[in-house]
């Protein structure tokens, strides 16, 4: 007999009340828990069944029942199916909104040059204040387990964790249901010493899983890839004389076309706290080679919260009342036009 879809409802609601309580599960709590508004006799006969087949087991001295080694082996493989099912999903989507984002913010660094006359540049959106969307332990072999975490914005971390003894299925589903219901939600500022001293407590002999994973969940929340950055128009430069001066014009040039210093000038706001405009004029500019100009930046917001920055190079003596208004409407229609290109 195969497990129709009430039966493997049924089951891991068992399986899930068993693990939190460490109690036999009778049928009266399940009808409380799942979703298939069943009457306790229903869901009676539906556990018999399941004992019949071996899934879970009623010890002697109670009406209610646990897990059978067979049952957790089959909650296990399915969890992980769903788990695995997701985190392809979502790298499946990651790489789709990535392509449309490059197009789409080449395209606006374009028109930006084209209706400013001016040097563009505009850096891909990074995630701030990233939380933590589930933790996943699985076994590899006897002497490692697998950590996969997924914080928001989909990053996708996987480390292996060495492990003294292999641990058996039951383990790994408490480590999970602890680590998930402790951590799913949070950012890494909110994660303090008392909770995980809690965690190592409730996991015993495992408290150092605990701390290997909780190392891991900072290391994927702090993880900064290469910084992307979109430019255009950098020939606009010679337009201006002060700034077509061929050494001058040259080292510009080169500076947008190495971007490794422009990263300077758009990561100038490590904190993420000037969400406005911001204007540099000659020497307040933190990269050299645009001392002799003025340069206006704006941080862009997508939904997610993912941030990212939009800049203006020109002479000091650029149109700024034209340069904030288009990057103040910029500002409002980026999470538009994104949303615009799905």
């Amino acid at each position: 007999m195969e497990l129709d879809e009430r039966k493997t409802k049924i089951l891991q609601a068992v399986i899930r009340n068993y693990l939190e309580t460490g109690e036999p599960v009778g049928s009266r709590t399940i009808s409380k828990y799942t979703d298939l508004n069943l009457s306790s006799a229903t869901i009676r006969n539906e556990m018999a069944d399941l004992e019949e087949m071996g899934y879970i087991l009623q010890p002697h001295t109670s009406a209610g029942r646990i897990p059978s080694d067979k049952g957790y082996r089959f909650y296990v493989d399915t969890m992980m199916e769903a788990k695995e099912r997701e985190v392809v999903e979502m790298k499946e989507m990651l790489l789709e909104r990535q392509d449309k984002m490059e197009q789409v913010l080449q395209r606006v660094a374009k028109v930006l040059a084209q209706n400013t006359q001016y040097a563009t540049l505009i850096s891909a959106p990074k995630m701030t204040g990233n939380k933590v969307k589930f933790v996943q332990l699985s076994r590899v072999d006897e002497g490692q387990i697998l950590a996969v975490i997924v914080v928001e914005g989909n990053v996708i971390k996987n480390n292996i964790l060495n492990v003294r003894e292999e641990l058996s299925d039951e383990t790994l589903l408490k480590l999970n249901l602890l680590l998930n219901t402790n951590l799913t939600g949070l950012s890494i500022s909110e994660i303090n010493l008392g909770m995980i001293s809690a965690m190592k407590q409730q996991a015993g002999i495992h408290s150092d899983i605990v701390s290997e994973v909780i190392d891991a969940v900072a290391d994927a929340i702090k993880a900064e890839e290469d910084l992307e950055i979109y430019t255009s128009g950098t020939n606009n430069i010679f337009r201006y004389p002060e700034l077509a001066d061929q050494e001058k014009a040259s080292e510009l040039i080169n500076t947008f076309e190495e971007k490794v210093q422009l990263e300077n000038l758009l990561n100038n706001d490590p904190d993420g706290e000037n969400t406005g405009i911001q204007v540099y004029i000659g020497n307040e500019s933190p990269v050299s080679s645009m001392r002799d100009c003025s340069v206006v930046t704006a941080t862009y917001e997508l939904g997610d919260g993912m941030r990212g920055t939009i800049g203006i190079v020109g002479p000091k003596r650029m149109d700024y009342d034209k340069v904030v208004g288009t990057l103040k409407t910029l500002q409002s229609k980026l999470d538009e036009i994104y949303k615009d290109h799905g």
